[in-house]
């Protein structure tokens, strides 16, 4: 339920949390602690949304300029690797 945390451990905890902060103070201890989930997963769903549209950008961007590089490699005269050559004759 709670990963390694069994109902026993579980209620435990909910008994000392009972007598350590009182049935008044629990439930707005609650509502804390929700909301303070809460806005981890938005902030997290946010990082890990922002992460995925900058690696879909850059993976867009990376054959584009892969591409653009091959087409000036083949727009570029041959090079003569005999012109530089000395003979012995």
């Amino acid at each position: 339920m709670f990963g390694s945390i069994g109902m026993p451990e579980l209620v435990i905890v909910l008994v000392l949390a009972l007598i350590i902060f009182g049935p008044r103070k629990l439930p707005e201890l609650g509502r804390s602690l929700g909301r303070s989930i809460g806005e981890f997963r938005r902030a997290s769903n946010e990082l890990r949304s922002t992460l995925e549209e900058e690696i879909r950008l850059e993976e867009q961007k990376a054959p584009a300029a892969s591409s653009a590089s091959a087409h000036e490699r083949a727009s570029e005269p041959p090079s003569d690797s005999t012109s530089g050559s000395t003979s012995d004759s």
